[in-house]
């Protein structure tokens, strides 16, 4: 498996989070969920633990090829202990100087990440506006 995810392009760092699956899983007592599935069938199930505004922990569940599962890795570890306006601000430039290289071909993959992470964070902002 690493060999041909070096072949097809992807860095060193990336299939470390694709083996050892870096914060996939869920959270037993999330304070928000959602899942957002791309274009192209991928899905994205993004969990996360806030305190005082503060991501303590993040874990995800994703469908698809090895790039859902890289991206959600590498957002996963830049947000947690962040702000929600810290995270807020993370993008796909973020994303891609975490894990180094991916193919060109699954860039949208990250673009898949980041829109999980705003629906996410949108979410919660509602539900906590409500309350």
């Amino acid at each position: 498996m690493f060999q041909l995810l070096k072949l097809s392009g992807y860095s060193d760092k990336a299939i470390e989070c694709y083996v050892n699956k870096v914060n996939v899983g869920e959270i037993k007592t999330p304070d928000v969920v959602y899942t957002y599935t791309g274009s192209c069938g991928d899905m994205i199930k993004l969990y996360l633990k806030i305190e005082s505004g503060i991501i303590k922990d993040a874990k995800f569940q994703a469908t698809g090829c090895a790039g859902p599962l890289v991206s959600g890795s590498a957002l996963t570890q830049i947000i947690k202990n962040k702000t929600l306006e810290q995270a807020k601000k993370v993008n796909e430039k973020n994303i891609l100087d975490f894990l180094g290289e991916i193919p060109d071909s699954k860039h949208h993959c990250v673009s898949l990440a980041i829109k999980t992470l705003e629906e996410t964070i949108n979410l919660f902002e509602k539900k906590n506006l409500s309350k």
